[in-house]
């Protein structure tokens, strides 16, 4: 039977450790979690500013579903583009310093857009090996050569670029890693793009809001000048609390995508609800300098924490902070331990990182305060004292 072949594949997925297991919460977003009836510390959203059930996001929600109603109706290109949509993209852009934005449904769906309306066959996609599985499908979606460079590798990339002949180049990067929590050498990466004409597509879905002057994000971070090869995409679901994403750049080119990125054109446009609540978290994020200091002590606090533990603490300066342990199944017990003990960190496993490097993936918010933290480099000193 056609199924067979998919319960001996869920069989060796369970037994090499990769079955993945959904929890079901039942409480707001927020450093802690209800699950089953248990309170938790939650070391897992990417809530980086725990703006996710802020009062103000609340409001701005009600206050929208009021005035708006809850669905779009239709695409962007029809009759889908509400009022909150417009004010959304006019305001990201200003707040980006770019010329112009687009307001997608997702990260994921913002990346499959940008990639294949700018190169083809005939042209080639420079990729970061350790890019999200957005960036991977998208240069796959393309249909051009695609060609990965190791990791934060700007010579093996530069050989690359330099013998190319494709007819179009694009360089396509994560601005801050996910499972690694490291930064890309974005003005490195701008310069290869300068040399050889190449258009640069950065992911800044970890970055937006946290980095950068009044969490601008990584191009401010890095101080990068506004260039029209120069295409941003951050995620509104992380740091901004809300969902979806925006792409932000040139306006020849983000009229470019209006016209022809299917995404974007094919698909009904979110709830202007989501639009007028990002509208709110913009303000929050600009005026957030206290809670991005705050999280910076938090990550300071963890680094020196974890310091003298027997499992490696990957280098990070951002509220990603893997702790890589290696085995999947070792990885699954170490978390499991730890959810028994009340803190919930999640194992990360290949496919999602590399064979050999599964980990505990630390993920801080500025919603968490010191004594939650004490308690998981606490619980986690025990663990290695008592391994079984």
């Amino acid at each position: 039977m056609i199924w067979d072949e998919l319960d001996s594949g869920l069989a060796q997925l369970k037994a090499d450790g990769l079955l993945r297991r959904r929890r079901t919460l039942e409480a707001p977003c927020g450093p802690e979690a209800l699950v089953d009836g248990r309170r938790l510390i939650a070391f897992c959203s990417n809530d980086y500013l725990g703006l996710a059930s802020h009062p103000a996001l609340v409001a701005a929600a009600r206050a929208a579903a009021e005035r708006w109603g809850v669905g779009s109706g239709a695409s962007h290109v029809v009759s889908g583009h509400l009022r909150p949509h417009q004010a959304l993209e006019e305001r990201l852009a200003a707040f980006v310093g770019r010329e112009r934005a687009l307001y997608f449904g997702t990260g994921y769906m913002a990346n499959l857009a940008i990639v294949p309306a700018l190169v083809g066959r005939d042209d080639a996609v420079f990729a970061d090996k350790l890019n999200h599985a957005s960036l991977i499908d998208a240069a796959l979606l393309a249909r051009a050569e695609h060609l990965r460079y190791p990791h934060g590798d700007m010579e093996a990339l530069a050989q690359r670029l330099e013998r190319s002949s494709a007819r179009r180049k694009l360089i396509l990067t994560d601005a801050v890693f996910s499972m690694d929590g490291d930064l890309a050498p974005l003005p490195e990466l701008f310069e290869l793009a300068e040399r050889f004409d190449a258009w640069l597509v950065v992911d800044d879905a970890h970055g937006f809001g946290v980095l950068g002057p009044a969490g601008r994000g990584s191009l401010a971070h890095f101080g990068l000048p506004p260039s029209p090869r120069l295409i941003l995409m951050g995620t509104l679901g992380k740091a901004a609390g809300g969902s979806g994403a925006f792409v932000a750049g040139d306006r020849r080119v983000i009229e470019w995508l209006a016209q022809r990125a299917r995404p974007y054109i094919f698909t009904t446009a979110a709830s202007p609800i989501m639009a007028a609540v990002l509208l709110a978290s913009l303000d929050l994020i600009a005026a957030g300098d206290d809670r991005r200091t705050h999280l910076q002590e938090l990550i300071a606090r963890l680094r020196v924490g974890f310091a003298d533990l027997p499992w490696r603490l990957l280098p990070s300066r951002t509220a990603i902070q893997p702790l890589l342990v290696g085995d999947n199944e070792a990885a699954v017990r170490l978390s499991e331990r730890l959810f028994e003990r009340g803190l919930w960190v999640p194992a990360i496993r290949p496919p999602t990182v590399p064979v050999g490097t599964a980990r505990l993936r630390v993920s801080l918010s500025a919603a968490h305060d010191a004594s939650q933290l004490d308690a998981l480099i606490t619980t986690l000193h025990d663990c290695a004292d008592c391994p079984n």
